[in-house]
């Protein structure tokens, strides 16, 4: 009788196990909305006279479309995307920088991030040469682009988001330049070398942010995950990265010069209809629930007009791991 019940239990403990594997072995994938980077507007838009007046293709990731004009671009079709593609009007001269393209790739297309040199020249008016890295973010620009500075003004970064995925997950290529340091060139001053190589990087941080009473925005770090890339390489699909949670500095792979909080300068519209810096103050709990989620893919890692050409980065596929 005994032996026929602990049988029982057995067969009973058994079954439960088996039932529950599934559930414990199938991770739930979810590309991010237009995450294919299948579907692009392509913006038409006829620079100024002075400077040529050429047609200029403006690429955005949003559902396929022809824009022929130069309105201002906002995000279309629920699109979370934004792009460092953006059409600038300075001193009443209409211009244009595109360095996100799509390209070919297999039955689709995949986002490819250019860092190029773009220029503004008109004798007694303008003399204007940028290095321009390309980008997608999750967030969009404010357009037009009226001159060249505070670059992060003009974006508004980050999307609602509350979930907690486990990982990012996305297809790339990385083509690197032979340059041994990077140069900065913000439109006006003298064009510099900035010690270092330059490097793509994907950037994804999940932040719980607030406003006070005076417009101010704060936000915590919820998640995060950096990386860098320092070597040429061909495609390697279904890339996986880990996002940590909580207070990370204890981590054997927190690196504080990628990862430290307010690592990079990003803005957000307030309440009040302001374009306001995000003060990132403090590391979250594990179990906070995000407020955003800000995912950005560049092929210069270090900021604003620094880079150097000839890199670029290839994005395709862009999933959430559950």
């Amino acid at each position: 009788m005994i032996q026929h019940m602990v049988h029982r239990l057995y067969f009973v403990v058994f079954m439960a196990f088996f039932i529950s594997l599934p559930l414990m072995a199938q991770p739930v994938v979810e590309m991010l909305p237009f995450g294919d980077m299948d579907q692009w507007v392509d913006r038409q838009i006829k620079e100024s006279g002075i400077i040529g007046g050429n047609t200029k293709n403006v690429y955005e990731i949003a559902p396929t479309a022809v824009i022929k004009g130069d309105q201002p671009y906002k995000n279309m079709g629920g699109s979370p995307w934004g792009t460092s593609n953006v059409m600038a009007k300075v001193a009443g001269i209409t211009k244009t920088n595109t360095s996100v393209f799509p390209e070919k790739r297999g039955n689709g297309y995949c986002a490819r991030l250019d860092t190029r040199m773009e220029s503004v020249k008109v004798l007694g008016v303008v003399n204007i040469t940028v290095l321009a890295a390309g980008s997608i973010f999750t967030g969009s620009v404010h357009e037009p682009i009226k001159g060249t500075k505070n670059p992060e003004k003009m974006l508004q970064t980050g999307i609602p988001f509350t979930k907690k995925p486990v990982a990012l997950q996305f297809d790339y290529k990385v083509k690197m330049s032979d340059r041994e340091n990077r140069i900065r060139a913000t439109g006006f001053s003298k064009i510099t070398d900035v010690p270092g190589k330059d490097f793509p990087a994907a950037i994804l941080f999940l932040q719980k942010r607030w406003e006070d009473a005076d417009g101010n925005v704060y936000a915590k770090r919820i998640g995060t995950m950096v990386t860098y890339y320092y070597h040429s390489t061909d495609w390697k699909n279904n890339a996986t990265y880990e996002i940590m949670y909580g207070d990370i500095t204890k981590r054997p792979e927190y690196k504080s010069h990628m990862m430290r909080l307010g690592v990079t300068e990003n803005y957000t519209v307030n309440s009040k209809g302001e374009s306001v810096p995000i003060h990132e103050i403090a590391w979250g709990a594990e179990n906070d629930v995000p407020t955003h989620l800000y995912l950005q893919f560049t092929s210069s890692h270090g900021g604003a007009y620094i880079g150097s050409p000839g890199n670029s980065l290839w994005i395709d596929n862009v999933k959430l791991v559950y």
